[in-house]
């Protein structure tokens, strides 16, 4: 990647502007710096133009037709001094009853961090959705797109946003990726884009809702917060996969990660036919894994080295019914079972591997030994699909076309460099926590609802984390009660199921209902 060296562009002005030099007064260091200037300007990132298409479109939902405008463009935010940062781009869906001002409004991204929304965008509740195949592989083009009677449009007004640097969203000017590559500094810019569009389209009364997938739901804590601190209230966040405690991922020396991805493991274990006795409720299946997880799995790891063998013993029978694996493989794991050794391990005989974001789906790796996946069987069954899928409705239904290709995703760059400290007031929090962020929200506004949807099936972002993290909010109980809880027999994106969608969106609507008694 190219290394802008950029200097401030007041300087730059100033130099341009500021009337004639005169050969005399040029001194080496003046020549210098105006070579500096000049070669500053000359990297500055380009400030496109904001732009927007409007097309006109309808979808039937519960039987009814809804007509819809979508708006496919772009909004420029800037920095304290006035200079455009980032192109944020977008695509609004609104229902033109005559009501937007009181209308609900619902600002939805994915995560990554480094991920464009394309995922929520094309298979989640925007009226159109990727065909998606359940728990198998999309077959290649062409690919189908269909109108979707899942879509949240009948309850809200939807606009979905690309992170900078991923879609068609874009840094400008003298931005750099470490003025937006980070925990709070993402969360600033979002900031920024939802105020502006807020205003822009005099939304300031309309009932408001932030939507998060994956890391989205770590922005969503920290947004929302710094939202309502600058003065605008939200009704409602939905968190669809949650993250919001990244110790969670730790796996040396921090057993809680090893508690709360044991259900997840559970359930992939129980779907592939790898539970001994296997019971027809997943549901009740994994209320034992919990409480297992809970109490006897717990206060084993709680003992460290210092457990005896015959109770080691008993927990890895113990844990061997619930995830598959063998007794005598748990115990050379010392019982602490990390994700990607599960994911290797639960199909080893039959020489595949399970998905790491819904570990319904299989791969096939070069051979069967090895302690890790090659890759991810999920993401790589749908990724193209998505891709070509939204390529082609953005340019024939929403005619948005331009120059620079649409980024699915930009790890490379945004998660690699991504700045994962937060300054706290004593000093700087390592692997972040957001759950003090979105506490902080609910205190501050009372009626603040949130609801958490959970794939049975994700290890990216195992449920039963989310179930503790959002147990352990040190809320009144007046104000606890305004979370809810969804789960799914489907994995990270829960929209790949068809009868997940169906679920999620009756949960949603009643949700939005109970957030909504005014609108």
């Amino acid at each position: 990647m190219r290394k802008f060296l950029i200097a401030p562009l007041a300087l730059a002005l100033v130099l341009t502007l500021g009337g004639i030099v005169h050969a005399d007064d040029d001194t080496p260091k003046d020549a210098a710096k105006a070579q500096s200037d000049k070669d500053s300007k000359k990297d500055a990132l380009p400030i496109p133009p904001e732009r927007s298409v409007v097309t006109k479109h309808s979808v039937s939902i519960n039987g009814h037709s809804i007509s819809y405008k979508a708006t496919a463009g772009t909004l420029l935010i800037k920095n304290d001094k006035d200079k455009p940062t980032v192109s944020f781009f977008y695509v609004a869906y609104t229902v033109d009853d005559g009501k937007s001002g009181k209308r609900p409004v619902t600002f939805m991204y994915n995560g990554g961090p480094g991920s464009s929304t394309m995922w929520l965008h094309m298979g989640s509740f925007g009226p159109v959705r990727v065909a998606n195949q359940g728990d198998q592989p999309i077959p290649p083009p062409p690919y189908q797109t269909v109108p979707n009677e899942n879509s949240l449009l009948d309850k809200s007004d939807l606009v979905f946003i690309d992170a900078p640097g991923t879609g068609y969203s874009q840094l400008t000017g003298t931005a750099e990726g470490k003025d937006f590559y980070g925990v709070d500094q993402d969360a600033e810019a979002y900031a920024k884009f939802i105020t502006r569009y807020v205003t822009d389209n005099h939304r300031w009364n309309s009932p408001k809702f932030l939507f998060g997938e994956s890391y989205g739901t770590t922005r969503s804590a920290v947004l929302v917060k710094d939202l309502q601190e600058q003065g605008m209230e939200f009704n409602g966040v939905v968190l669809m996969s949650s993250i919001l405690d990244f110790n969670v991922w730790a796996t040396t020396g921090v057993d809680h990660a090893f508690v709360v991805n044991l259900p997840s493991e559970a359930a992939i274990a129980w779907y592939h036919n790898k539970v001994p006795n296997k019971p027809a409720d997943i549901a009740s299946f994994l209320a034992g894994a919990r409480h297992f997880a809970d109490t006897d799995y717990t206060l084993a790891l709680a003992k460290g080295d210092a457990i005896e063998p015959a109770e080691a013993d008993r927990i890895a029978n113990q844990l061997s019914q619930y995830i598959g694996l063998s007794p005598t493989y748990i115990k050379e794991a010392n019982l602490r079972i990390d994700p990607s050794r599960f994911r290797k391990e639960l199909l080893r005989d039959q020489h595949r591997t399970v998905g790491r974001l819904d570990g319904r789906f299989q791969g096939i790796d070069p051979d069967a030994a090895g302690e890790t996946p090659e890759g991810d069987a999920a993401s790589d069954a749908a990724t193209g699909a998505y891709l070509a899928a939204f390529n082609q409705y953005a340019a024939t239904e929403l005619k948005f076309t331009q120059e620079s290709p649409y980024l699915p995703n930009n790890y490379g760059v945004i998660n690699r460099g991504w700045d994962w400290k937060r300054k706290q007031e004593h000093g700087f929090m390592q692997a972040p926590y957001v759950g003090s962020d979105l506490s902080a929200a609910m205190r501050r506004n009372p009626h603040l609802k949130v609801f958490s949807a959970n794939g049975y099936f994700d290890l990216a972002t195992p449920f039963y984390a989310t179930e503790f993290d959002l147990g352990h909010l040190g809320l009144d109980p007046s104000i606890h009660k305004n979370i809810e809880f969804g789960f799914y027999p489907s994995g990270h994106m829960i929209y790949f199921d068809v009868n997940a969608l169906k679920q999620v969106k009756a949960d949603l609507s009643r949700f939005y209902d109970e957030a909504t008694p005014h609108s």
